[in-house]
Order: structure tokens, then sequence, then C-alpha cells
């Protein structure tokens, strides 16, 4: 299927987005098409991830330290740099 992609920038937690390029170097696809792919199986209420992959995920976040889970997602507040106002 033919698609219009446009560039974006986004601010994402550190740590989850190690495990996001983590994943997508496995899988041998573009974070974009990672993110697409996810985004597209949410809309749908569906998992994104086969049991293997979310081995691999499981995997990739203890590399990263990565402990964030689902319900704090919209609660995250971002640090402020020692000199910001």
């Amino acid at each position: 299927m033919m698609v219009e992609r446009v560039q974006t920038g986004i601010r994402i937690e550190k740590r989850l987005l190690k495990v996001l390029k983590g994943l997508a170097e496995l899988k041998d696809i573009s974070m974009g098409d990672l993110l697409e792919g996810i985004v597209l199986h949410a809309f749908e209420g569906k998992s994104a991830f086969s049991s293997e992959t979310l081995k691999q995920i499981a995997q990739l976040k203890a590399i990263y330290n990565l402990t964030l889970r689902a319900t704090d997602s919209h609660k995250l507040k971002e640090k402020t740099s020692a000199g910001a106002k």
C-alpha cells in the first residue's frame, strides 16, 4: 500500500528510546516502521508483539534499566536541567 510519510521530531523518555532502537535493530526495521506497526496494532486493540518478541523486549528493558510500565503513561514528569528556570 502506498503511503505518504512525513519527518517529525518527538520527545521520548531516554531509556524507552534505547529499547525501541534495540528492538528495531533486532528486527532489522526502521524506527518509523516499528512505531507505525505498534500504533496500528494498538488502534485495533491488538498486541503488536509475539511471545518471542516480548522476551526480547524484556531483555532490552533489563539492559537499559527501563522500569516504566503502561500505568506510568501520562504521569511522567520531565527533569529540569540545573540551569533551567
